[in-house]
């Protein structure tokens, strides 16, 4: 399947494994487009040498009249620009740092930040290109924080492709199409 380029309007959730293809995808969904927000949404840590390859792998593949944003908060770069063409990477990152701030990892709750992100992914009006993770396609994981970002990402991903005109997962660098615009 040729990636479709990105009208204005479309949501498009693009799931995968990890070194699926799924960033290299999205990336080209919205190849053609003037202007592009990036949102990159993981941290940069320092030390990390293999992390730091590849931040620098994604950073090297976009176009320089792309912008970047690295920010957390997606939801209110997504309300504040509802219009410009934008590719948010990744929510597993996005997710992993919510359950970070609210301490979902020993009981608080990571749902209003998941309602937010939602509502503003719903309400989007321009083209808007999501890469996340899928889960479940391996083993449970063996520790509860595994098995609760597992549970929150899969609920998560659920309620977005809710939303999104289009899902795509990429396996093996071959996108699949999941759902289409009706």
């Amino acid at each position: 399947m040729p990636p479709r380029a990105a009208r204005a309007g479309t949501r498009t959730l693009v799931l995968g494994g990890i070194r699926s293809g799924k960033s290299h995808h999205a990336e080209s969904i919205l190849a053609e487009a003037a202007a592009v927000r990036y949102l990159a949404t993981g941290p940069s840590p320092e030390g990390d040498d293999d992390w730091a390859a590849r931040v620098h792998a994604h950073r090297s593949r976009r176009p320089a009249h792309w912008s970047t944003v690295e920010t957390p908060d997606v939801a209110g770069q997504l309300r504040a620009d509802a219009a410009t063409a934008t590719l948010v990477d990744d929510i597993g990152g996005w997710l992993t740092a919510a359950m970070d701030r609210v301490s979902a990892w020993t009981g608080g709750s990571v749902t209003a930040e998941t309602d937010a992100l939602r509502t503003a992914v719903d309400a989007y009006r321009g083209p808007l290109v999501l890469v996340s993770p899928e889960v479940g396609l391996t083993v449970v994981p063996a520790t509860a924080a595994g098995r609760l970002f597992a549970d929150e990402l899969g609920t998560l991903n659920q309620r977005l492709a809710a939303v999104c005109d289009r899902v795509v997962l990429v396996i093996a660098g071959q996108p699949v199409a999941v759902k289409e615009i009706r």
